[in-house]
């Protein structure tokens, strides 16, 4: 009997985190909510055009599963280091700690792929404070836990070690993750194609351009359905 008393708080808790989660993706900033409409591609390209430069990670940055979101980026970065200080990892504890809902943590590395730089006890906490996603160009790892509370994730890989005696973070910095500079509370918007980095200051302009090339690109579809012809629809709508 003492056992239902235990499952009715796990069930309240259970709930109010998938509450506070969806609270999360409605961020009442039209920017941000015109991101979440937007496809990565389309934002790729608007900065590649307007500013001439590729603001997106490269293709092994993949997510552990299907999922789409944006929100400003809460930057870390660890420094790979031997030693026993039992503090070395607080900065990063901290920007968990205090993350704000509808972020992206950004966790920024040397590359080495032997660490899991996020795991279960990390990604509970995201998701419970509100984070929409997180973002490495390391491993990750407790993916059962991970998948269990559908926190989206991308990685470049899965390893089982820990970063706890290897690294030190510093956190709230301006960082380079799978060779993009991420200032923080830029923005990161991904999907099924990736990451993309969006300069905070530029937002406004990279939105206003993606939705017309993501307008263009949708409108093309019906049009190649109909003519059979690709040609015929980039002349028609400049969109490749």
């Amino acid at each position: 009997m003492k056992l239902r008393p235990l499952l009715l708080i796990g069930l309240t808790v259970a709930l109010f985190s998938v509450a506070f989660w969806l609270y999360a993706q409605s961020s009442g900033d039209p920017i941000i909510d015109g991101y979440r409409t937007t496809e990565v591609a389309s934002v790729a390209d608007a900065i590649e055009q307007l500013y001439g430069i590729q603001n997106y990670m490269p293709g092994d940055v993949r997510a552990l599963f299907k999922t789409k979101f944006v929100g400003p980026a809460v930057t870390v970065q660890l420094k790979r280091e031997e030693h026993k200080d039992p503090n070395g990892l607080s900065a990063m504890i901290g920007a968990l700690d205090t993350i704000a809902p509808g972020s992206v943590l950004v966790i920024a590395t040397d590359g080495d792929l032997k660490y899991g730089v996020l795991g279960g006890l990390m990604g509970t906490t995201l998701k419970v404070r509100g984070a929409v996603g997180a973002v490495t160009d390391a491993s990750v790892r407790d993916l059962p836990q991970l998948q269990r509370i559908q926190f989206p994730v991308y990685s470049r890989g899965v390893a089982p070690g820990t970063t706890v005696n290897h690294y030190r973070t510093t956190a709230n910095v301006p960082v380079i993750c799978a060779g993009v500079k991420i200032n923080p509370g830029d923005l990161i918007s991904a999907d099924e194609d990736g990451v993309v980095v969006i300069p905070k200051e530029r937002a406004a302009d990279v939105l206003k351009k993606a939705q017309e090339l993501d307008f263009a690109e949708h409108s093309q579809y019906p049009f190649i359905e109909q003519t059979k012809s690709l040609s015929e629809a980039i002349k028609k709508f400049g969109r490749l």
